[in-house]
């Protein structure tokens, strides 16, 4: 739902927070939902109570500001407990996570999904991808499969990691620090996805600008490549993205 990677994108470049919405079939899950997801689910036409799981790849701002929120969404406020989170021990049993108490127990269950490990939604299968600071998600559908990649930076055991992977989403950060263009450009060669879409960019990604460093990251992998979008929509089926789109419709 938005792109923004750092507080100074975010007030100042006018681009949104809130996290990424995946659609499949009658599943609905929620990654990451930073600042501003609940307002930006609205704004999207998403319907939290639709939310069938939370992913969350860290205890940070840009992960987790809204878990509350969007869990006491999700369950009319404990009334109707249900839908599943899936996050590390840090998020949600760690002495400075985000997730209150109180809204955790408004929840069918939670999972504690380490690296390395894989849980089953629905006919869904999520496994984690081991990172140097949280974890990424690799989500298996009937139909397709999506890696969500959120590096700090770039390991190689990623590439075994995401192999087999239609769509590859990777945070990249800044064009040569943290996980950048370069270190895209590398696990995409190593993992030959359908396509891949850059997001969560910091102050120097959005000087740089997102859309130029994805045509370089095509010219150089030979893969389809997206820099999203505030209130991008893409079809997982068809690949197709609809980069002018105001609101999120499910596919």
């Amino acid at each position: 739902m938005g792109t923004a990677g750092d507080s100074y994108v975010l007030g100042r470049h006018g681009r949104g927070s809130g996290g990424i919405i995946i659609q499949i079939n009658e599943n609905q899950l929620h990654i990451d939902p930073g600042p501003g997801a609940f307002t930006a689910s609205k704004m999207c036409n998403i319907n939290p109570r639709a939310t069938t799981a939370i992913l969350v790849s860290k205890n940070d701002l840009f992960s987790c500001a809204e878990i509350n929120t969007v869990i006491d969404a999700m369950t009319y406020s404990g009334f109707d407990k249900k839908g599943v989170l899936v996050a590390n021990h840090q998020v949600i049993n760690g002495p400075e996570s985000f997730l209150l108490t109180k809204y955790r127990d408004y929840l069918e269950r939670f999972i504690v999904l380490d690296s390395g490990r894989k849980v089953g939604v629905n006919e869904i299968e999520i496994q984690s991808i081991g990172l140097d600071f949280g974890i990424g998600y690799k989500i298996l559908a009937p139909q397709f499969t999506v890696c969500y990649v959120p590096a700090m930076k770039y390991s190689s055991d990623l590439e075994e990691q995401c192999k087999n992977t239609s769509i590859l989403i990777l945070n990249v950060f800044s064009p040569k620090e943290g996980f950048s263009s370069e270190d895209a450009i590398k696990l995409i060669k190593a993992v030959k996805p359908k396509l891949a879409i850059l997001t969560n960019f910091g102050v120097k990604m959005v000087e740089a600008d997102p859309l130029y460093e994805a045509r370089e990251i095509k010219k150089a992998t030979g893969v389809a490549t997206i820099a999203a979008k505030d209130g991008m929509v893409i079809n997982p089926l068809s690949y197709a993205a609809d980069q002018g789109q105001k609101t999120l419709q499910g596919f």
